[in-house]
């Protein structure tokens, strides 16, 4: 089981919920659909910390999540299943990715034990920023090249 606080809900949960909704989005090449997008977005942060305050193994709740997003992607965004898997799959990677560079960032350069920082609820958060930011900045730069090249499917 991973502790959660509530401050994390808002602090962490949250944006993330409404980010990968829209990685999945951006991924799957079809344009957002606002109503969807909140409500899939509100889902998948209560589907999070849910799944954060299980007594399961550490892994156990990243797959569980995968499902989740795959679910609402399918149910809630009408996006093809095949899409959504995809989309899914890439979001996962590319946010593992962005962590793995903060996690660099705050343990050899900032010379930051991790510990300490997975320790404090607040800590956690503001050091998870970064990587927040650095998947935004990607999946923004990204969905713009959409934009630009018309590339966006309506539902």
């Amino acid at each position: 089981m991973i502790e959660v606080s509530l401050i994390e809900l808002f602090g962490r949960a949250i944006p993330e919920g409404f980010l990968f909704i829209f990685a999945l989005y951006v991924f799957s090449g079809h344009a957002i659909n606002k109503r969807d997008y909140l409500i899939s977005s509100i889902l998948m942060s209560i589907i999070t910390f849910t799944v954060r305050l299980l007594p399961i193994h550490y892994g156990v709740h990243t797959i569980l999540n995968i499902i989740g997003l795959i679910v609402l992607n399918v149910s809630i965004n009408k996006i093809d299943i095949v899409k959504s898997i995809q989309a899914v799959i890439i979001t996962v990677i590319l946010q593992f990715i962005c962590e793995g560079i903060n996690v660099f960032i705050i343990q050899y350069i900032f010379k930051t034990d991790m510990n300490y920082v997975f320790g404090d609820s607040k800590l956690k958060i503001l050091y998870g920023i970064p990587s927040l930011l650095i998947f935004t900045g990607i999946l923004t730069l990204y969905y713009i090249r959409l934009l630009k090249r018309k590339e966006l499917n309506h539902v």
